[in-house]
C-alpha cells in the first residue's frame, strides 16, 4: 500500500534510526521489520533503504558490522551510535511537532 515516494522528506531516517535501536538489524531485517510494525503500511524497497543506510553511517548515526544471519549468509548489521542515539531523540521530537501541527489544521481548517 505505502510506497517509500509516500513518506515525509526525513521520515525514512527516523524509522531507520528507530529500527535500529533496540538491536542491530541488516537492512532486510530493517525493511521487514518497518513493515510488521507498520501492519503493511509502510515498505521500504532496497532503493530506499541502502542509500539512505549509507547516508545515516556517513554521518555517524548508525555504524556497520559484518556478522552472519540467522540463515548463515553473511551481511552487514547496522546499530544506533550515541550520536544517533541523541539524532533519534531530536527526530523523534521533530516528528511530534510536526504531527500535531499537521493534525490542527485538519481539525480546524
Amino acid at each position: 500500500m505505502g510506497k517509500p515516494s509516500d513518506l515525509v522528506q526525513g521520515t525514512l531516517d527516523l524509522l531507520i534510526l528507530r529500527t535500529v535501536a533496540l538491536e542491530p538489524k541488516h537492512g532486510w531485517a530493517i525493511a521487514k521489520r518497518i513493515e510488521q510494525i507498520s501492519e503493511d503500511v509502510l515498505q521500504v524497497q532496497q532503493g530506499s533503504l541502502y542509500p539512505a543506510l549509507h547516508r545515516l553511517e556517513q554521518q555517524g548515526w548508525i555504524k556497520a558490522e559484518w556478522a552472519e544471519t540467522e540463515t548463515g549468509r553473511s551481511a552487514k548489521f547496522y546499530s544506533l551510535t550515541r550520536a544517533g542515539r541523541e539524532q533519534l531523540e531530536k527526530e523523534k521530537a521533530s516528528w511530534e511537532r510536526l504531527s500535531s501541527a499537521i493534525n490542527l489544521v485538519l481539525r480546524k481548517a
